[in-house]
């Protein structure tokens, strides 16, 4: 998957899209999902153009990688989920089903999650 500078994070970066901000600094940005999957349901995405986690952890400065990881933990605080627990995921690739080629995470919260995911087809 190629970056493509404009997806639809690409344009709420430069301000074309409006969003539902959660919290922003130089190095993230987070935003409230349109389409909530739990009663907590925020993105976070990291203000460089990265297509995936792949592609983030080869290229973004050690600055960058630890201002995301940091971004995630006080969005959840801010959520309200870190005491009772909340879960960040990221898609890469096709058959991590990645709909857009940014990297972002989906902070997910606010009620028990369930298992992961479901068992494997052999």
């Amino acid at each position: 998957m190629t970056y493509d500078s404009n997806n639809i994070f690409a344009r709420i970066l430069r301000g074309e899209i409006p969003c539902g901000k959660v919290y922003e600094d130089e190095f993230a940005l987070a935003f409230h999902d349109i389409n909530p999957q739990a009663p907590v349901h925020i993105l976070v995405i990291p203000k460089g153009a990265y297509v995936s986690m792949n592609d983030f952890s080869a290229r973004a400065s050690e600055a960058e990688i630890a201002g995301l990881i940091r971004a995630l933990g006080k969005v959840a605080e801010m959520a309200g989920v870190a005491a009772d627990g909340w879960r960040a995921l990221s898609n890469v690739g096709a058959n991590g089903h990645q709909e857009v080629p940014h990297l972002h995470f989906h902070i997910f919260g606010g009620r028990r999650l369930g298992a992961m995911i479901g068992k494997a087809d052999h």
